[in-house]
């Protein structure tokens, strides 16, 4: 008994051996008959194929960079049992998400997807299909609608300027803060609030406070690379025990949500908190079931994609537009002027304000292309065969598309290296928005699978951004540079604390 797993892995291994030696000579019958397949870098290892370089050191958006450098905008890696096709221009990007955006909708099968979306009822993450058509539906219509997001609009200013408040509480004791765990816990604070109506005032809430490190921890699982899944016949194994964790985290974020949705039901009509979106969900779902998920399921699972969603584009744009702010003090200076002239200094910023406040647009433009939250955006499956870029891709191929590497190729933005939101002011540049209409900037997506919570996320990360800049001057701890070394995970954040001097441009009246 004691060398059964030995066997079974001696088993799996030659299985697997099969495999690769058959689709190698399929390629290369199909090959014989003038079929082009995208370039795969050379010398892959046995067995786990291109593995290294998405669990190197490097970061992997860098890595596929470098790669496309010398391959081309269009390439294969094969990830253990799995080709993937990496794709780096403009040009292929919108052929994807235009004329090809139905063969390539679906979400691959992985060990992260599959824990943490109560087993592909987040919509966002799981396949293409009925259930997904349904919920994205409803998220976009019920939740994300215009209407909706002006109906919570005064619960977003009021979060804001609640942390602000607090802010200035905190820097009357120390103007040396951590400004990174500030901007996160604004984001989660704010999505808390429109999700299940919660407080943002964690001073006095354990559970909340317990909730935001489970947030975080999600965060970081979720962007671990598990070895079984790209060799299956090892996921038992769950070699660093990166799957154990992982559901340990979800078990933790179901219990958080089930006992709001439980709180929800016994206070179901109180008019103070029914626009919330556990609210609405139950209104539309309560008892029902679609696809053989139950409403419950469905509503926590709705629920965790709007708070994680959400919180990851706000606070790590934020993140990075204020320490390319702090690297670039000219750039600060132009955006806290235009403030000045816009929002009276008697007041605190309103979303009324952000449609004048022009260089503060284009400041957040810059920041996310040069650090997009998701420098490879979400990966695809395709559905279908297909062609794409004139190279034959075959059904089950996974697709990532590095929005990294496009939107910081010198080819197609000048001196992509340098932060100047003045590049948005010119004629060439102006028109480019970052809602999945260009294909040189596109950090939300785009097409059917693109961020339906885009609006939402530029509103809060407007909002957040202008109210930190009109009620505090910040400079760096030593007037250093910010360390812009970015991290491993779901998303790409700065890696080191963002330590930085505050003190109060305004009255604090204006934010009490």
């Amino acid at each position: 008994m004691e060398s059964l797993p030995i066997i079974t892995l001696a088993i799996s291994f030659l299985c697997l051996s099969f495999y690769i030696l058959a689709d190698s000579r399929r390629r290369r019958r199909r090959s014989d008959n003038q079929t082009r397949f995208p370039p795969e870098p050379a010398n892959p290892w046995p067995i786990i194929g291109h593995l290294p370089v998405m669990a190197g050191r490097e970061l992997p958006h860098r890595a596929l960079a470098a790669l496309a450098d010398k391959y081309g905008p269009v390439f294969t890696l094969r990830l253990g049992i799995n080709r993937v096709l990496i794709v780096s221009s403009p040009e292929i990007a919108k052929e994807l998400f235009t004329t090809k955006d139905t063969v390539a909708l679906s979400r691959p099968a992985i060990t992260a997807t599959k824990v943490f979306s109560y087993d592909y009822a987040v919509f966002g993450m799981g396949p293409h299909g009925d259930y997904w058509r349904e919920t994205r539906k409803i998220s976009v219509l019920e939740l994300l609608s215009a209407r909706r997001l002006e109906l919570l609009r005064h619960f977003r200013e009021s979060e804001v300027q609640k942390s602000i408040n607090e802010l200035y509480n905190q820097i009357g004791r120390d103007p040396e803060i951590d400004l990174k765990k500030w901007i996160g816990d604004l984001s989660l604070n704010l999505m808390l609030k429109l999700v299940a109506g919660k407080s943002s005032s964690v001073s006095d809430s354990v559970s909340l406070v317990g909730f935001k490190n489970c947030v975080r921890e999600l965060f970081k699982y979720g962007g671990t690379f598990v070895v079984g899944d790209a060799l299956p016949f090892l996921r038992w194994m769950d070699i660093g025990g990166h799957e154990k964790k992982m559901k340990m985290v979800a078990r933790e974020m179901d219990g958080y949500l089930q006992q709001w949705l439980d709180e929800h039901k016994e206070n179901r009509g109180e008019k103070k908190t029914e626009l919330d979106f556990i609210y609405v969900l139950l209104s539309l779902l309560d008892g029902q079931s679609l696809h053989g998920y139950d409403s419950d399921t469905i509503i926590k699972a709705m629920s965790l994609s709007m708070i994680s969603g959400g919180t990851d584009t706000t606070n790590v744009s934020v993140v990075w537009a204020m320490a390319l702010l702090l690297n670039n003090r000219h750039v600060l200076l132009k955006a806290q002027t235009e403030l000045n002239d816009v929002v009276p200094r008697n007041r605190a910023v309103t979303e009324s304000d952000i449609g004048n406040l022009v260089y503060l647009q284009a400041v957040v433009k810059e920041a996310m292309r040069m650090y997009p939250a998701a420098p490879l955006l979400a990966a695809r499956e395709f559905i279908t065969d297909c062609r794409v870029g004139g190279y034959e891709v075959r059904k089950g191929t996974w697709l990532m598309v590095n929005a990294w590497r496009i939107q910081n190729d010198p080819a197609v933005w000048p001196d992509p290296t340098r932060f100047d939101p003045e590049r948005f002011l010119t004629a060439e540049y102006g028109e480019i928005d970052v809602k999945g209409h260009h294909f040189e900037l596109f950090p939300f997506g785009s097409g059917r699978r693109a961020c339906p919570g885009m609006n939402l996320g530029l509103q809060m990360v407007h909002l957040s951004l202008a109210s930190f800049l009109h009620a505090f001057d910040f400079k760096t701890v030593g007037d250093e540079a910010v360390d812009m070394t970015e991290s491993f995970g779901m998303t790409n954040m700065m890696a080191a604390p963002l330590q930085v001097v505050a003190s109060p441009r305004l009255s604090r009246d204006v934010y009490a």
